[in-house]
Parts: structure tokens; C-alpha cells; sequence
């Protein structure tokens, strides 16, 4: 062998090896990270699963298409290319071997990654102990094994379809080659016989004919599948099958599955001796059923169902709801009367006190403003939701906003955006504002209870770890323990600094500097001298990403939330669902998320400073989580190990809640007459926000539910009629203790009008007073936002409240807590402040002050406000000195000197 050429080889090993390693870096680093954690068992259960699916594809797609393409090179060379020459036809065959060893590694690849889930519930499914109504069979069949069937089929009869398309293209291009336009002599065994373009034909009709021998039988088996997915119809009145699908369409697809067999052989018989009618035989037979289904189906379901539609499909109704009301976690709900008898004594409200020290006068989003504006602190801190929980505060159970400072690495500065500031430096965000949803400031703007940095805590909480390097905005890698301290919070002039104090992360030593510079492509990971072996590098620090990595088979709730735990740390909690599309004779969810099965199984808990994740499984009854557990034994924990901090700010998700909700509407209809009718349908009620009408947001509060002796924190949504505004109706979730997860609905008397939040609002807008009083802010240079209108049950009564924001026109303008609004029975106030509605509403006295020795005049309300807006505005103005935002600051003075010059004016 030549120089030249052990060159060219020895190129191409190298060539070979690197991308080799290219392609195994995101496995080393994915291996790593898994092990880092400590869940490298669940990365290699998929692993070995996806290699255990490859592994015979591969060898199975490989072995058919190189079977297959052997026999067309065949005839390839005996019609079009007979003069090769040996080097020219291994030439050929390397190209061939090649291309179907490439075809059938990706066609292994993506199969192994599609289905690989599927395949492990196929064969860990476990009974459901619950059959079907038509069939027979545990509902195992279809939530954990028909979906594996029917990928199997569909890759089956699609790559049998792919390859008698590519077989007629290959043989029309032979039969069009100007070479068959000329006869060729074959001499085989001393005999000479004349080759046209009809051999080509007979060929190509060969070869057809076996993979339609295939297609057909594959029909058959999806046919079978199909008598299945008949549970899922969408013909009749409900989802589920009907009198049409059963007394029609099963009836069809069964003959179809005996035809589709029959005709496999009548295919492959006509077509291998050319008998052309009985090759069509087969798939005309086919389509013609399919014909006749279709009409028989039409016809059954115009003539015959719709003249008795109730009757015929009663049974298939009662299905319906039945499984319907399983799949959603709605059979266990428990229903009781609610009188409204609106009966409130000044007893009751002192009895009720925690229900009414939660009432919930703050809104979330001016809330976020409010966070952003006053606590963000610098540029690169943001805060990017509002979490709602409750906290023993003062010894006082207290409903709060609460929202984690985190840190928006592109906020930096563009000087200031090198990479060792965005990967070594600004690492991590810092602590948490928290604030009462009952609680504002004098000028109206939420009354912040834990706040600034470092963090000044409530009584009853104490953050001890406040750093954040794992959140909703952490998107990129950063290394600690390096060489470069960590910015850890501004503090004057100077910048205070930290060093990661645990061993999280994975070791940078020389080979995995080299590994992680191949995987972000970046060399100065390994140039770089701050890199020591000690360093450690963390990745996946998005929880979103970070869960999805773990466990990508659990739906996951987009609304993770922060809870401060017993022991001072910050903790994510996200909630993860199980969740299915192939419940049968389930309604699908009405809220686009293209399931019809739901249960918050798992509640995933991830440290914000160390990213230990850890899944709990809360849901002990639920199949599909059960079946997980199985395949994975060490991803779930149990839920009576979760620390008792957690699990006192466990939620009961809004997202379910929500669909449970949406699905109850016309589900708690249990009589198939009157379902079937929707006579009692019930719709989410209505509500205005600022000057849009929406449908009512479900809402966490904090209340003392009928007939128990404790305030309890639910999350509750009322209900309307159709097209009625009135009341008829609410649901709650219960999720304190041992009461988690319970579901109440409480129905209002039918016989008695229940003012719905609509029409407060209307009553609102009809009231003289309030409404010009409105209309006056509105034209002062100011907007005005009409909060959430709230409905609370109390005892067996309802009260509605409704806050009204004020926003100035200024930019940097926050809104503030005006007013608020209370209505009960058929009484409507706007009073400051919630003590003043109530005391107004129920005849409440106020309490006599103890007068000082000299008096003192308060001024008038207006001289009062201005002192309260100009206390505030001066609060605002040293906030935003400390954050360094001096056009903020130096608007607040220009607007103090306006409220004081009026203030003056007043005197």
C-alpha cells in the first residue's frame, strides 16, 4: 500500500473517530448528569429499552430491504445491466449496502425513540380491575397496550406501502430506459429465448404481489384494532361507541378483517399468474365494504337512531358518563346542599375571622408590577410569576402572594456580558417577596412581608438558603467552585460574593473539560484557568427542562411554584400528571390538552440551590402511575416521605381543578334523559376584569367550609346555568392534611334566585354613585381596573367582594388598591378598605379611640389622601435610589412635589 494511500486512510479513521465522538458526547454528558443526580437507573431502563427496540429493527429492516433490493438488483442486471463490470457491480453493491445500512439505522433510531415508552408499558401493563362495556376486557388493553399495537401496525403496513411505491418507480424507470426498447438474447441451459420490456412488467407484478400479500394481511389486524377504537367514536350523541357503531360498524370492520385476510392470498394468486381481475378482486371487495359501511352507517344513523335518537342511544350514554366521570377522578366527588339563606349575623363574621382576614383584596398581576418595580433590586433580577400558598404567620394561617428573585442573565449589561460573568460569576438568584393578598399599603399597593437583600423575613418564616441556581429562568450552564467567586447580591457599592458550598453538579476534570467542550462547542471550558479539577459544572438548571429530562412519560403542570420550607430552604414543586388519550367512552378535555384521562399522580420537589429532584407519588390508586412505578422502582418515592414543610404547601392544581371543572359542567348530570336533553347544564361563572367580560378564574382562598370547625385553604370555581347569570352552584378542592385531593360541590335550592358574579356587576354598574365616582377617576389623568369579583361562602351565605385599582398615567405609575366594593343581599358599598365595607354592610359599630390629650385634626379625606400618596411616593423614591434607577427616582420626587404643592393648597 502506498504513502499516499495510508494517508488517505488514516484520514478517514480520523474523520470517522471524531464524529463518532461528536455524535456519543450528548450520551457521556446525559450518562454523567443521570448518575449526578442519582438516577442513572432510569436513564439506563430507557437506554437498554430504546437498544432492545433499535437493535431488531434494525436487523429486521435491514435484512427485508437488503433481501428485497437483492432480488431487484437481479433483475436490474439481467434487463438493464449486464455488461457491468466486476469492479463496477461491487461498486454497486457497496452504494447499496451502504444506503440500506443508513435507511435502516434511522428508521431503528426513530422508532426506538418514538415508541419506546409505549413498549415498556406494553409489556409492564397491570389491570385497571375495570372492563369495558361492550368488550369485556380491562381497560389495560387500551391505556397500555393497544397504543404499542397500533404503532406496530402503522409501521408495518407504512413501510410495506413505502416500498411497493419505490418498487413501481424502479421498474417504470427500467421499462422507460431506452435500452429495453431493443430485444436481448439470454442463452440459459443451450436455449436462447427473447427478452421485451414484458418481463420488466411480470417482474414488477412479481414483486407487487408479495408485498400486497403483506399489506392485506396487515389490513386485517387493523381492522381488528379498529373494533377497538370504535369506544372512541365521535358518531353518535356522546364520545363513545353508539347503536350505529355497534349494530353497523363493528359489524363491517369484522367482515372487512375476513375479506383482508382472503384477499391476501386472492391478491398474490391473480397477481404471480397474471390474473389481473382477481388481484383487483381484493382491494375492490375492500372498498366497496367500505362503501356500503359508510351508507348502511348513514342510513342506520338518519333513519333509524335520529327517529328514536334518546332510546337507541340511552345505554350508550349512560357509558358515556359513567366512564367519563371515572377517567376525570369525578366519581369519588361529594355533592351537598348550599341554602344561600344570606343570614349573616356580626357572630358569624367573628367566628369567621380567618376567613375574612384572607379575603383576597390584592390581585397577582399589578402584584408582579409591583414585585418587578419596587423589589427587583437591579436590572438582572426579575420576577417572573406570582405564587399563591398560605404560611403560619404571627401564629395566624395567612393566604399569601409569594414570588422568588431570579436572575435574567441577558438583563446584564452588554459590557457586562462576558462569559465569565454569564457562566461563572452571576450563577444564581436571590430569595423571595412575600405579601398578604389582604394586606396594602397606605397608597394601596401590596404590604410586603418578606422583602429586600438579604431577605427580611416574617414572623413564622425564616429563609436560611436563599440562593436560587435552579429555576424557571436558569436556561444555561454555569461552573462553581472555580477560581472566580460568585456574585451573590449588591450591597451598597460593594458587591457581596459566595461560594458554592455543595457537591452538586459534575467534576470538571480534564477529560470532561474536554467532553463539555466537544458538547457547547465552547474552547474556553477548556482553556480557561479558573477551571480547576475541583470545579463543578450544572446543567439542565431549567426545572422545567430538568423534570422532562428525568421522567419525559409525566405530563407537567406550567405553573411550578416556590415554597419556602422548615428548615429555611427555597423548594420548586410542580405538579406532574398522568395522563392518557385512550380512556374509552371518556370525553376529551375541553381545554385543548388532547387528553381524556387526568390524575395528579406525582408531586415533583426540586432544591433551588443543590437541584435535587426528587418525585413523589401522592396518587397510590392510580393504574397508570402504578405501572410507572414498576418500570422505574427507584425514580418514585412514597409520599409519607416527603418532609412535613413540603407537604404542608402541597397545592391541589389549578390545572386540574380547571379540566374537572370544565368537564363537571355537564357531567354532574347523572340522568341520561336529562343529559341527553342538557337541560341542567351549568357553564364557569362570568365576571368583568378592568373592561372585559371573562370567565371567572378558580381561586385559592383560605375559608372555613359548612359544617367544619377550621378555615382550610381550597381552590373553588362557581357555576352558572346556561345562559343565565344567576348562581346554581360552586366547587371546591380541598387539600389541607388528610383532606387532600377531596372535591365538594355544593348546589344552591332551585326554587331560590343566587346572585351570580355577573350580576354584582351589573348592580355595580346600575349604582348611581359608585359608577359616577368610577367614571370621575377615570377622566383625572388615571385608569381604573375592576379586580376579580369574588365570591365567599361563609357559613350558609355569600359575600362578594370586587377591589378597584388605580393606575396614574404616568409610565412608571403602579396600580393601587383604591377601593372596594362589597355586595350581600341586595347591599352595595364602596368603602377604603374592607373593615369599612363590612362595618358599613352589617350595621358595625366602630370602636371608640382612646382621643389624645390635645387633639389633633386628621385633616379632611382629601388632605388624608394626599399625605398617605406623598408618604408613598417618598417610599418609592429611596426604592428606586437603592436599585439605581434615578429616572424612576427623580419622576417620584417630581410627582411628591406635586402632591405636596396640592397638599398646601388644601390647607
Amino acid at each position: 500500500m502506498t504513502l499516499k494511500r495510508w494517508i488517505g486512510w488514516l484520514v478517514t479513521i480520523i474523520i470517522a473517530v471524531i464524529i463518532v465522538l461528536l455524535a456519543l458526547t450528548g450520551f457521556f454528558v446525559d450518562y454523567q448528569w443521570f448518575d449526578s443526580i442519582g438516577y442513572l437507573s432510569v436513564f439506563m431502563t430507557r437506554f437498554i429499552t430504546q437498544a432492545q427496540i433499535a437493535i431488531p429493527v434494525f436487523i429486521a429492516v435491514f435484512a427485508v430491504l437488503y433481501a428485497y433490493s437483492s432480488m431487484v438488483k437481479r433483475d436490474y442486471m439481467r434487463y438493464m445491466a449486464a455488461a457491468l463490470t466486476k469492479r463496477q457491480s461491487r461498486l454497486l453493491n457497496t452504494v447499496i449496502i451502504t444506503a440500506l445500512l443508513f435507511i435502516s439505522a434511522v428508521i431503528a433510531l426513530s422508532e426506538s425513540s418514538g415508541i419506546w415508552s409505549q413498549w415498556l408499558t406494553f409489556i409492564n401493563s397491570s389491570d385497571f380491575g375495570i372492563k369495558d362495556p361492550i368488550f369485556g376486557r380491562d381497560l389495560s388493553l387500551y391505556m397500555f397496550r393497544l397504543p404499542f399495537l397500533h404503532s406496530l401496525y402503522s409501521f408495518i403496513l407504512n413501510f410495506t406501502v413505502i416500498l411497493a411505491i419505490l418498487t413501481i418507480l424502479v421498474y417504470a424507470l427500467m421499462y422507460m430506459s431506452d435500452k429495453t426498447r431493443f430485444y436481448r438474447l439470454f442463452e440459459k441451459d443451450n436455449v436462447v429465448r427473447v427478452v421485451s420490456n414484458k418481463d420488466i412488467v411480470r417482474a414488477a407484478i412479481k414483486r407487487i404481489a408479495w408485498l400486497g400479500f403483506i399489506f392485506f394481511l396487515t389490513l386485517a389486524f387493523g381492522y381488528y384494532l379498529k373494533a377497538f377504537d370504535l369506544l372512541y367514536s365521535t358518531r353518535g350523541k356522546v364520545v363513545g361507541a353508539g347503536y350505529t357503531d355497534i349494530h353497523v360498524t363493528l359489524l363491517f370492520y369484522r367482515i372487512l378483517m375476513i375479506v383482508s385476510v382472503a384477499g391476501a392470498f386472492v391478491f398474490i394468486i391473480g397477481a404471480i399468474r397474471q390474473k389481473i381481475w382477481w388481484a383487483a378482486s381484493a382491494p375492490l371487495a375492500i372498498v366497496a365494504l367500505l362503501v356500503v359501511s359508510a351508507v348502511a352507517g348513514g342510513v342506520v344513523q338518519g333513519l333509524i337512531v335520529s327517529a328514536n335518537e334518546f332510546k337507541k342511544e340511552q345505554p350508550y350514554i349512560e357509558n358515556n358518563i359513567k366512564y367519563t366521570k371515572m377517567a376525570y377522578g369525578l366519581d369519588k366527588i361529594e355533592e351537598k346542599d348550599f341554602n344561600a339563606d344570606q343570614t349573616l349575623t356580626v357572630q358569624d363574621l367573628n367566628e369567621n375571622r380567618d376567613t375574612i382576614d384572607n379575603i383576597r383584596i390584592n390581585d397577582y398581576r399589578p402584584a408582579l408590577e409591583v414585585y418587578n418595580q419596587l423589589q427587583g433590586i437591579r436590572l438582572y433580577y426579575q420576577f417572573n410569576d406570582i405564587d399563591i400558598d398560605r404560611y403560619m404567620l404571627d401564629e395566624r394561617y395567612t393566604e399569601v402572594f409569594l414570588s422568588p428573585r431570579e436572575l435574567n442573565i441577558d438583563k446584564l449589561p452588554d459590557n457586562a456580558k462576558t462569559w465569565i460573568n454569564q457562566h461563572l460569576r452571576y450563577t444564581h438568584g436571590y430569595g423571595v417577596v412575600m405579601s398578604p393578598v389582604n394586606a396594602v399599603t397606605p397608597s394601596g399597593q401590596p404590604q410586603l412581608i418578606i422583602k429586600d437583600i438579604p431577605p427580611k423575613n416574617a414572623d413564622g418564616v425564616d429563609i436560611k438558603r436563599p440562593e436560587i441556581y435552579f429555576g424557571e429562568s436558569t436556561d444555561q450552564y454555569v461552573i462553581v467552585k472555580t477560581g472566580q467567586k460568585e456574585f451573590d447580591y449588591p450591597m451598597g457599592e460593594q458587591n457581596k460574593e459566595t461560594i458554592y458550598q455543595e457537591e452538586t453538579g459534575i467534576a470538571m476534570s480534564f477529560a470532561n473539560r474536554l467532553l463539555f467542550t466537544l458538547y457547547t462547542g465552547d474552547f474556553r471550558l477548556l482553556l480557561s484557568s479558573d477551571i480547576n479539577a475541583g470545579s463543578r459544572i450544572l446543567i439542565n438548571r431549567d426545572i422545567a427542562d430538568r423534570v422532562r429530562m428525568i421522567a419525559p412519560f409525566l405530563r407537567y403542570d406550567d405553573d411550578p411554584y416556590i415554597v419556602i420550607d422548615d428548615d429555611g430552604r427555597l423548594y420548586w414543586i410542580i405538579d406532574a400528571y398522568t395522563t392518557s388519550n385512550r380512556y374509552p367512552y371518556s370525553e376529551p378535555d375541553s381545554m385543548n390538552l388532547g387528553v381524556n384521562y387526568m390524575r395528579n399522580s406525582v408531586k415533583v420537589i426540586i432544591d433551588a440551590y443543590n437541584g435535587k429532584t426528587d418525585f413523589y407519588l401522592v396518587d397510590k390508586t392510580d393504574p397508570v402511575a402504578n405501572v410507572y412505578k414498576g418500570i422505574f422502582p427507584k425514580l418514585f418515592k412514597d409520599a409519607d416521605d416527603m418532609p412535613d414543610g413540603l407537604k404542608d404547601n402541597l397545592r391541589y392544581p389549578q390545572l386540574l381543578f380547571d379540566v374537572q371543572a370544565e368537564i363537571y359542567r355537564r357531567y354532574h348530570m347523572t340522568d341520561p334523559q336529562v343529559f341527553y336533553s342538557g337541560e341542567d347544564a351549568w357553564n364557569i361563572a362570568n365576571e368583568k376584569y378592568g373592561n372585559e367580560i371573562q370567565e371567572i378564574e378558580s381561586q385559592y382562598i383560605i375559608m372555613k367550609l359548612p359544617e367544619e370547625d377550621k378555615a382550610e385553604f381550597i381552590l373553588m370555581v362557581p357555576f352558572t346555568p346556561v345562559k343565565k347569570d344567576n348562581m346554581t352552584a360552586w366547587m371546591a378542592a380541598r387539600m389541607d392534611g388528610d383532606d387532600y385531593g377531596k372535591l365538594i360541590v355544593y348546589r344552591f335550592p332551585k326554587d331560590k334566585l343566587v346572585y351570580g358574579p355577573m350580576q354584582v356587576e351589573y348592580s355595580i354598574d346600575q349604582d348611581t354613585n359608585i359608577s359616577k365616582e368610577l367614571t370621575l377617576w377615570n377622566q383625572q389623568g388615571s385608569s381604573v381596573v375592576r379586580g376579580n369579583t369574588l365570591v365567599i361562602p361563609i357559613e350558609n351565605s355569600l359575600l362578594y367582594v370586587e377591589p378597584i385599582y388605580i393606575r396614574s398615567a404616568t409610565e412608571s405609575s403602579l396600580p393601587e388598591v383604591k377601593k372596594i366594593i362589597m355586595f350581600y343581599e341586595n347591599k352595595l358599598v364602596m368603602e377604603d378598605n374592607l373593615e369599612a365595607a363590612l362595618n358599613r354592610i352589617f350595621g358595625i359599630e366602630e370602636e371608640q379611640q382612646t382621643q389624645p390629650t390635645t387633639p389633633v385634626s386628621p385633616g379632611t379625606p382629601r388632605q388624608q389622601d394626599l399625605v398617605r400618596r406623598a408618604n408613598d411616593l417618598l417610599q418609592q423614591a429611596k426604592d428606586a435610589s437603592q436599585r439605581g434607577d434615578w429616572a424612576a427616582y427623580g419622576e417620584y420626587l417630581k410627582q411628591l412635589e406635586d402632591v405636596l404643592e396640592q397638599a398646601i393648597g388644601e390647607r
